[in-house]
């Protein structure tokens, strides 16, 4: 039995990537991550944990904020 189940946009991290010209392998290789992982992370199939979230921010010189999707309307 196929279950599907909607996929929450949860991170910002492909648009940030994109809007700082940045690829997925960059970053993979920046925080020496699987690449398959950071695909996965950008899709939104599984979410980067916070120390990672902490590290991408970092490696992009961005507010981790603004690599979240917001809660509030």
């Amino acid at each position: 039995m196929l279950i599907i189940m909607n996929k929450k946009a949860i991170n910002r991290l492909k648009v940030v990537l994109a809007e700082h010209g940045k690829t997925n392998k960059w970053l993979a290789e920046k925080l020496n991550k699987n690449g398959t992982t950071v695909s996965r992370w950008c899709t939104n199939e599984m979410q980067p944990s916070l120390e990672s979230l902490v590290e991408i921010a970092e490696t992009l010189n961005v507010d981790v904020r603004k690599l979240l999707v917001s809660t509030q309307k």
